[in-house]
């Protein structure tokens, strides 16, 4: 079954290059040019991959990213034409898996697309171990769903991904560089502030108290490990 990828800008021609490109690999394209409109795709469909661009009418990257992130995991890739920290570390904020910085070379969006969907494959592969239960949290790795007491917790793809592999690997400490390449690849440009912001997410919505965790500790110093 062939990829199917929802590519937002409202530059018409950076899409119909993408559109073009990707197409050429085999993959499905649906294309979208302003905020409300990439939603109305996103909810009527589940994509293998959103790229998504930050500065649109309507909606912009970041709102669509939040509203996405209320209903679905499916991996986005923020577009950005400012290289400032900010807008990255925003986009990973809002629930983005990766960010590419225009001017872009369509080669490397073309092999970061690849790398996300092939990470993304192998953990929709049913897991050995489908079900984790650490005190009142409850982990179904098949389904890809957390719960704390009878609550669903709405994770987004890499904050499932990491409390998985800590939670797998109880009170073994990992540090950022460890989880960084583990769960977002050994190719991932980003580097370990991506780790502590999805951490900083992780926490805010597993944990009672964030600031005094009881599931995903930090070893001052090393990284992070989980105890339940």
């Amino acid at each position: 079954m062939s990829k199917k990828i929802l590519v937002v800008d409202d530059e018409k021609l950076i899409v119909k290059g993408i559109r073009f490109s990707l197409e050429q690999e085999g993959m499905e394209v649906d294309c979208a040019y302003d905020g409300e409109e990439a939603l109305e795709y996103a909810r009527n469909c589940e994509y293998d991959l959103v790229l998504l661009d930050v500065m649109l009418p309507k909606l912009d990257g970041f709102q669509v990213c939040q509203q996405i992130r209320e209903f679905s995991d499916m991996p986005i890739v923020m577009l950005t034409a400012k290289s400032e920290d900010m807008d990255k570390i925003l986009g990973l904020e809002y629930g983005a898996d990766d960010y590419i910085t225009k001017p872009f070379n369509i080669l490397e969006v073309k092999a970061r697309i690849k790398a996300i969907m092939r990470r993304t494959s192998k953990r929709r592969e049913p897991a050995q171990s489908p079900m984790l239960i650490k005190g009142n949290m409850k982990i179904d790795c098949e389904s890809r769903r957390v719960f704390i007491g009878e609550r669903e917790i709405n994770l987004t793809a890499k904050e499932f991904d990491v409390l998985e592999l800590l939670a797998m690997n109880p009170n073994k400490v990992y540090s950022r560089e460890n989880l960084l390449n583990l769960v977002w690849g050994y190719d991932y440009p980003g580097d370990a502030r991506t780790v502590d912001v999805h951490i900083r997410r992780l926490r805010e919505k597993i944990e009672t108290n964030p600031s005094e965790p009881k599931y995903v500790h930090t070893k001052w110093g090393v990284g992070y490990y989980f105890q339940g």
